[in-house]
């Protein structure tokens, strides 16, 4: 009788530096952490290869499910890697030793701080891989992938409201070689308090029906269906939120830093997929 093929592992490409003291960090910390949630886990000096080490990396980062990158010790060879993992769209968990190993064009990103300690890191990475494991299936079942760019925001503030205006760009792309699943309704989950648009018109808000967020707003469909190979659509949405109000007592400050998540549920004929996205994003008053 036929057998029913079998999922492929989600294989996680680990980049760090090639020092022996990395070694605990990398086998206790992120190897077993990943083998126990059913990653195929590797370093590419445990590979057998032809072509060079630089080319062998290329090519794993580029079929690999997710990265797994140490930036502790500023090495310019990771650096360099993911850098080009970033601009091939992988799924990126950051992580580092010391806060102060982190460059500046990375620091918007999440990183896991594990001060030395693999035990911590595997409590925060297995979350993490967690998490990188749904958007992995997400992604396997659905063929659509999303990617948040990163948000841009203002600081609207008058002598008696500070208000943040925040434009969040999503990119739908589809690199199988199947169109994806007819798109049905598109939500953006959020925390109270923000009024979302879309092409300039307030979005529809209703409770939530996806813990932790308390509401969910609608969005109008870019595409029906994202095409095979390279298929792509873009969702653009601009959130306002009022962050002090003078005649409470508020202090209006000149900058906010404003951190969260955010949830997208694209609705298709084949179901409903899930990303959740952190949002870290800094509101400054434009000097006039």
């Amino acid at each position: 009788m036929p057998t029913e093929a079998t999922t492929p592992q989600p294989f996680a490409f680990v980049l760090m530096p090639f020092d022996s003291s990395f070694n605990d960090i990398y086998l206790l910390g992120i190897k077993e952490t990943a083998t126990q949630l059913d990653f195929d886990c590797q370093r590419v000096d445990e590979q057998i290869y032809q072509e060079s080490m630089l080319e062998r990396i290329y090519r794993q980062i580029d079929v690999a499910d997710v990265i797994v990158a140490d930036m502790s010790g500023r090495n310019p060879n990771v650096f360099y890697e993911v850098g080009y993992a970033h601009a091939k769209g992988k799924l990126v968990i950051l992580l580092t030793s010391d806060t102060g190993d982190i460059p500046f064009d990375l620091k918007h990103h999440r990183h896991i701080v594990y001060g030395g300690s693999a035990t911590r890191l595997r409590t925060q990475l297995a979350k993490d891989l967690e998490w990188a494991k749904a958007e992995i299936q997400n992604l396997r079942d659905s063929r659509i992938k999303v990617t948040l760019q990163k948000p841009s925001g203002l600081l609207e503030k008058s002598d008696w409201l500070a208000e943040a205006d925040i434009d969040l760009k999503f990119d739908l792309s589809n690199h199988s070689s199947q169109a994806s699943p007819d798109i049905e309704a598109i939500y953006i989950y959020m925390n109270r308090q923000w009024t979302v648009r879309q092409d300039e018109k307030v979005c529809s808000t209703v409770d939530s029906d996806w813990s932790p967020f308390k509401e969910r707003h609608f969005l109008a469909c870019p595409v029906r269906r994202l095409q095979k190979n390279g298929g792509w659509a873009q969702i653009k949405v601009n959130m306002k939120r009022i962050l002090a109000v003078a005649s409470k007592g508020e202090v209006l400050k000149d900058s906010y830093q404003l951190k969260g998540k955010l949830g997208l549920r694209i609705a298709t004929s084949s179901g409903n997929f899930d990303y959740q996205f952190p949002l870290d994003v800094a509101v400054d008053e434009i000097p006039f």
